[in-house]
């Protein structure tokens, strides 16, 4: 029987497994009840703070006071740098100064010309006329030489990095977790290192730019480099080409509109902390609208803001056009050369491009003539000639030009030309401070708004963090967020990424960004996906919001806090809200791509079910563009905490207020451990909304 019984299967016994996440919530509840209930459990202990920014001063007089002038580390590696990279400033920004006005503006003009259209070369040449009208052509050149020096650096080194890790996985691997890292910190952490090693004023700036700009081009050379078709290398393989045949005159040609992306984002991103330099001395426009921010004379600091917009504008269509370039031999149709070819019928455009289609031909002929004149003068190099006739008239052009210009005396930018702003701005700041603060007896008004954000967001969500919600409490529940996302491993990370913020002393100030940055993140959400909705479900409207939202992509982090300032003064809420203006972007085009992504089969059958439009976007479209929908908004935390020390030089205080204050007042030690708490927030909720992200794709099968 006992055979038998044995022969026979049996059922499995169920095994009760106890889930991770349960344990870690059923904890923390129970912390929260002993909390509230029982015995409060206080502040972070200082007995556990690590007192890190202690060695780091110290170590920071030993690098200054003791070996800066005389360590072998110093004299054959950083001096050597700050030498080389002092050199080519100095250079460039001579070679700038020496250049007229008038030929920087022509050549920026034909230059546009040559590589996009007439639009292209008007926008970027205004661009940088309007510099000047401002009063701020002087520090405009040294924001440009800045700018020159970092990025062709950046380029020199980034370029070949990209090539290495294209054909080499081992080189890849190895650079990959670097290269996050650098993408991941925010821009100012940068600055405290450099500022030890090479000291304050332009060359740190530069190298702290060359450091932050290098990861978009290497990872778009690599990227380039590797989607280069196989049939194309095998036949180049074929052929008998080496492999450095194959690289040069191959995969580099193929992947070139890769290699000036990533040249777009290079240039953009050292722009972007070229201005944050200004905290260092790199002087330039930032340290115009430092300086103005500081004495809150809001017209000079917008003076600034909108010169740094324009060379943003300038940088970012050169460096766009330079990658759209098409590499053909059969010239194109030009038709209507500044207006829409769909005006072609319209007689007020025709007339309009009639004058500028005979200049652009008496331009040809020009160039016709000089091209034989040189054929005739030397008939060997006659196809060279006539292939650049272009690059010689243009030349040309530009030296009469700078003879004319010294003959003149035309190199400075005429000061009668200044158009001030700052006298109109300011009134029109004293006039929004009185008749916006409040409007009538309503409860509109940007007092009454900020007084909201403030006592009724940002002052109970902070308590909640710090009273409610005491520290093991927070480091429970967002160990048990990660673990139900990802797993123990985020779990671990996260716990201990929270707790080296409590080491390092700075939980309360981490508490009070966290909540500026939640609240940030909860305004981008609330505005940021309608938009998104509204721009996948109308065409007019994603062509009305795709301008908007070029323009706050393009310009700089600084730029923001120039129009807040007007209407908010100082504090936290004008930081919250030049963070909502600067992280808004992603939010709509990611919601606006997710939903127009999502496949058409599922909406039709949801409306052959009869689901009205408002149900097919409940119940499908959002669903199934959740996952882009969640990486908007990871995309917006990034950039609302890219903006924490920004919103720290208007007063907001928390953990930019922190670095701010530490970097004005030369403490490397605070700033430091300033910094690492944000890069740890940073880490965390990064790292956390990506795997939700990637959770909601599989759960979507995306």
């Amino acid at each position: 029987m006992r055979k038998i019984m044995a022969a026979v299967p049996q059922p499995a016994r169920s095994k009760r497994t106890i889930n991770p996440v349960t344990v870690l919530l059923a904890l923390a509840a129970f912390l929260l009840l002993y909390h509230a209930l029982v015995n409060p459990i206080g502040i972070f202990p200082e007995a556990w703070n690590l007192h890190l920014r202690d060695p780091l001063d110290v170590f920071k007089k030993w690098v200054i006071v003791a070996n800066r002038d005389g360590h072998w580390m110093f004299a054959f590696f950083f001096q050597p740098i700050k030498s080389s990279v002092d050199f080519f400033i100095r250079r460039a920004e001579d070679f700038l100064f020496w250049l007229p006005w008038p030929v920087i503006v022509t050549f920026v003009f034909v230059l546009a010309n040559k590589i996009g259209k007439l639009p292209l070369a008007l926008i970027t040449s205004l661009s940088l006329l309007a510099m000047g009208l401002l009063g701020l052509w002087n520090e405009s050149m040294k924001t440009l030489a800045l700018m020159v020096t970092a990025v062709i650096i950046s380029l020199f080194i980034g370029i070949p990095l990209g090539i290495w890790t294209a054909r080499n996985d081992r080189a890849e691997r190895f650079l990959r977790p670097i290269l996050d890292a650098m993408q991941t910190m925010p821009a100012f952490v940068y600055l405290i290192p450099v500022v030890l090693f090479f000291g304050i004023a332009r060359v740190p700036s530069v190298i702290a730019t060359i450091i932050y700009a290098i990861p978009p081009v290497v990872r778009l050379t690599n990227l380039g480099i590797r989607r280069v078709p196989e049939d194309v290398l095998e036949a180049a393989r074929a052929f008998g080409s080496t492999p450095r045949q194959i690289l040069t005159k191959v995969q580099i040609p193929q992947a070139l509109p890769s290699i000036m992306a990533g040249v777009n984002q290079t240039i953009m991103m050292a722009l972007s902390i070229v201005v944050i330099a200004a905290l260092i001395g790199g002087g330039g426009l930032g340290d115009v609208v430092l300086k103005s921010l500081r004495r809150l004379q809001v017209g000079a600091a917008l003076e600034g803001g909108l010169a740094i917009v324009f060379m943003a504008v300038l940088l970012d269509r050169l460096s766009f056009a330079f990658s759209q370039i098409e590499h053909v031999s059969v010239e194109r149709f030009q038709g209507f050369r500044l207006l829409p070819e769909k005006w072609s019928d319209r007689a007020w455009a025709q007339a309009v491009e009639k004058p500028i289609a005979k200049i652009y031909a008496a331009s040809a002929k020009a160039e016709q003539k000089l091209a034989g004149a040189l054929s005739r003068l030397l008939p060997r190099y006659r196809d060279w000639w006539q292939g650049h006739s272009y690059l010689l008239t243009s030349l040309l052009v530009l030296l009469v030009l700078l003879g004319v210009s010294f003959a003149l005396g035309w190199e400075e930018f005429p000061q009668s030309w200044n158009l001030s702003l700052n006298q109109p701005v300011d009134k029109v700041v004293k006039w929004a401070q009185v008749n916006l603060y409040q409007i009538g007896d309503t409860f509109i008004g940007t007092g009454p708004f900020s007084d909201f954000v403030s006592l009724y967001l940002l002052r109970p969500l902070r308590i909640f963090l710090t009273d409610w919600l005491a520290w093991p409490i927070v480091m429970l529940l967002t160990a048990a967020i990660a673990w139900a996302v990802s797993g123990w491993r985020l779990a671990l990370y996260s716990f201990f990424s929270l707790m080296l913020i409590g080491w390092l002393g700075l939980w309360e100030e981490a508490a009070d960004t966290l909540s500026q940055v939640l609240i940030a993140v909860l305004l981008s959400v609330l505005i940021g996906v309608p938009l998104g909705i509204w721009s996948a479900r109308s065409d007019r409207a994603e062509r009305g919001l795709r301008p908007i939202l070029d323009f706050l992509q393009t310009i700089p982090t600084f730029v923001y806090l120039v129009p807040v300032i007007m209407l908010f003064n100082l504090g936290r809420v004008p930081g919250i809200m030049a963070s909502v203006l600067y992280a808004l972007s992603p939010t709509i085009r990611l919601t606006s791509l997710g939903i127009r992504q999502v496949d058409e089969a599922a909406v039709e059958a949801s409306e052959a079910f009869g689901c009205t439009p408002a149900q097919t976007l409940r119940h499908v479209q959002i669903p199934l563009a959740l996952p882009s929908i969640m990486l908007g908004i990871n995309q917006t935390i990034m950039m609302v905490l890219a903006m924490v020390i920004i919103a720290g030089l208007v007063g907001a205080a928390g953990l930019g207020f922190e670095v701010v204050d530490a970097m004005q007042n030369n403490k490397m030690g605070a700033s430091v451990e300033a910094g690492l708490a944000i890069v740890m927030m940073a880490i965390v909720l990064d790292r956390i909304t990506q795997a939700w992200a990637e959770r909601q794709a599989k759960a979507a099968n995306i």
